[in-house]
């Protein structure tokens, strides 16, 4: 029903933040990841999700589209519930949530207060074939937003290099800086070609 929030940040504290939009003031659970990734300015941008139950309405608000996909995948698993999924976007990255349910490391995902041997059997028996559509989401969103990529990248292929080189290389670079410059890609991408 509500997809994303932006507006003016009222408060942040390390299991929600307040942001008021067109005189409205949300209050949303957010994850510890979400709240050291909120920047401190006073306009903010947050993915929300709807959590409807028979006594209340609950908006959590997160940082990025596969911190949302994730969120919404944990809590369609039996015996995780909103707060179980939050602490557990809490205690890892969700690179780490992703590697783990991924390689079916049961270890990793039992190690989340609230999680028993038998609910992290189930996160990844339920989500071991869905977890691949979220790496999908995260380069998919990478890519949407990187204009200076595809700019350096019909730079390379003008220099002659190889389109899918190139890329993979460029990637890359733009895991370890997502707002590289297109002078800093090209520079970085012919080291590494």
């Amino acid at each position: 029903m509500i997809t994303h929030i932006r507006g003016k940040l009222i408060e942040k504290n390390p299991t929600n933040a307040i942001i008021e939009a067109n005189g409205v003031g949300y209050w949303l659970n957010i994850s510890l990841n979400t709240y050291s990734q909120i920047p401190e300015q006073e306009s903010i941008f947050l993915y929300t999700h709807l959590s409807v139950k028979e006594d209340s309405h609950t908006l959590y608000g997160f940082i990025s589209k596969i911190e949302r996909e994730i969120f919404r995948l944990l809590i369609s698993v039996s015996g995780v519930g909103p707060s179980i999924a939050r602490t557990m976007l809490s205690s890892m990255t969700t690179d780490e949530i992703q590697r783990a349910i991924a390689s079916g490391n049961v270890g990793v995902i039992q190690s989340v207060k609230g999680i028993g041997a038998k609910t992290a059997q189930r996160v990844l028996v339920d989500l071991r074939d869905k977890i691949s559509n979220t790496f999908a989401i995260d380069e998919v969103s990478v890519n949407e937003s990187n204009t200076n990529k595809n700019e350096a990248l019909s730079a390379l292929e003008v220099l002659g290099f190889n389109k899918k080189q190139a890329e993979k290389v460029l990637d890359k670079i733009l895991i370890e800086d997502k707002a590289a410059t297109v002078e800093v890609l090209i520079k970085k991408a012919l080291k590494n070609l």
